[in-house]
């Protein structure tokens, strides 16, 4: 991920940093196949095992958070190892936050179930959603690892199609609501639901806006997809 550096013990702690960061991020994306499992199978197993993975992804937060001021006290980085050192806390901050949503998700899905309403409700569209934002996830992860700029345009642009999918459930789960009232208080958990899962892929493109930062220095929250591409592709 990073060049080499004069001092061996630096290139070493970056890979260490860089290591940790793609395990946080593993651990996501595995909370957040749990939380689809659950919504898929209305399964409080797996409600259960996203708690569980919630308590690890906190504390390796932590960990990282503790050894990127350790290096940045210790080395005083300039430059490129400045911004790829902020781009590590930044992808972990966000990386944390995907977690919450997971977490977020397993809480509506077992709400859900208790209410007993959960095989009658329309879950399908929200199931799909929840896959593209999963896989928005993994190709993120691996664009990061790689640094790979084409890939994080692409990410920018699948994002959109995640907001696309909310905009439609949101509309779907409105009519389903007027047409049975008896339905609204679970309806609104899969509201929350459809939330969460929109949110996991805005912090995928944050992370991919920090890839395009980190390599061509440029932030483009600010730009359109036309001058991003002009300037990445």
């Amino acid at each position: 991920m990073t060049e080499k550096h004069l001092s061996s013990q630096f290139d070493s702690e970056l890979n260490s940093i860089s290591s940790r960061v793609m395990e946080l991020g593993g651990l996501v994306e595995s909370q957040i196949q749990q939380a689809i499992y659950a919504l898929s199978h209305f399964s409080m197993e797996a409600v259960q095992r996203v708690e569980e993975q919630e308590k690890r992804v906190n504390q390796l937060e932590v960990d990282i958070d503790y050894e990127l001021s350790t290096i940045i006290a210790r080395r005083q980085p300039t430059a490129r190892d400045l911004r790829l050192l902020i781009a590590f806390s930044k992808a972990t901050a966000n990386l944390e936050r995907m977690g919450d949503e997971a977490h977020k998700m397993a809480r509506m899905v077992g709400s859900i179930i208790d209410s007993g309403a959960a095989r009658s409700l329309p879950t399908t569209d929200l199931r799909v959603a929840a896959e593209l934002a999963s896989g928005l996830l993994r190709k993120t992860l691996d664009a990061f690892a790689r640094l790979d700029t084409t890939a994080a345009v692409s990410i920018l642009k699948e994002d959109d199609l995640i907001d696309a999918e909310f905009d439609g459930f949101v509309r779907k789960l409105i009519t389903y609501m007027m047409e049975d009232p008896r339905k609204i208080s679970p309806s609104l958990d899969l509201l929350f639901l459809a939330k969460a899962i929109e949110r996991i892929g805005d912090h995928s493109k944050n992370v991919a806006e920090l890839i395009i930062y980190l390599v061509k220095g440029i932030d483009v929250r600010h730009t359109t997809m036309d001058e991003i591409e002009s300037s990445v592709l």
